[in-house]
């Protein structure tokens, strides 16, 4: 199914407001925070709470979406508000926080700061709290991805998108994954291309992801639930450094091994075994 917005709804807690979106059905709830460039109304990685009974919390992390950024500038600030938001919708215990790429810093805070509400966690090519991102990284995302020029970068994007997608795929993905990027894509299945090509049109990046490259404390040793931690060696958006020094610091994390070619392990033909682990983890024990 290629990649669409969703209905998002907001909230005003006493933080400020928060843009959220609750999918799903059943009693058990996990969150989810997604990474740089995406809020609440996009679709990545869910399917694997939805299809096995969980109903999946979405909020728009500060400044993305119609999350403002003052609504919790760092990610001890936004996941207190995250946990707000669960009391004012009578959640009260998470299966998971899952933190994926940026987002990973605010789930290993919320588990850390609220540990009677989160029972895992799982982190999908997150990023740590080891330097990140890049020097050539962090230069470029301020000059193209500031709150100034964010949305006439997106705007090129979707031209591109539009007019010549496959090179458009090539251009997001080369900064993406160590492998050259022709194998990068041609590795990927038709419905996988339309589906990528179809998230990178939707994307923006608002206040959010120039705030995601500031340094935040590292937390990671107060973590103390079960933890999964996937990620892929050839990432070149979050080294596999990332992933090896949070299984290393949370007391009997798992680390698992993603096959994809970079940062996108949902597309990868080794991603039915991951989510199937994924699903044993939150019922183990």
């Amino acid at each position: 199914m290629t990649a669409s917005e969703q209905d998002t709804i907001t909230a005003r807690l006493a933080a400020g407001v928060v843009e959220y979106r609750l999918d799903g059905e059943g009693q058990q709830v996990v969150v989810v925070f997604h990474g740089g460039h995406m809020r609440a109304g996009l679709i990545l990685g869910e399917e694997v709470f939805t299809t096995s009974g969980y109903r999946v919390l979405i909020p728009s992390r500060p400044g993305y979406g119609r999350t403002p950024l003052a609504t919790g500038i760092t990610p001890a600030a936004f996941a207190d508000v995250t946990a707000d938001l669960c009391r004012d919708l009578g959640i009260g215990r998470l299966a998971a926080v899952v933190g994926i790429s940026a987002g990973g810093r605010t789930a290993l805070t919320m588990a850390a700061r609220h540990p009677h509400l989160v029972e895992r966690v799982i982190l999908q090519s997150a990023v740590a709290f080891l330097p990140w991102p890049n020097r050539r990284t962090r230069l470029g995302g301020r000059l193209v991805f500031n709150v100034s020029a964010e949305a006439a970068t997106w705007a090129a994007v979707r031209l591109l998108m539009r007019v010549a997608p496959q090179a458009g795929l090539r251009l997001l993905l080369r900064d993406l994954s160590t492998r050259p990027v022709r194998h990068v894509v041609a590795g990927l299945s038709e419905r996988d291309r339309a589906e990528l090509i179809a998230l990178f049109t939707l994307m923006r990046s608002g206040e959010g992801f120039v705030n995601d490259m500031l340094a935040v404390p590292d937390c990671a040793g107060q973590v103390t639930q079960p933890a999964l931690v996937i990620a892929s060696r050839t990432d070149r958006s979050v080294p596999f450094a990332h992933a090896e020094s949070l299984a290393a610091t949370i007391p009997g994390a798992e680390l698992v091994e993603s096959r994809a070619d970079g940062h996108m392990i949902w597309f990868a033909p080794d991603y039915p075994a991951i989510a199937a682990r994924i699903e044993e983890f939150l019922t183990a024990g």
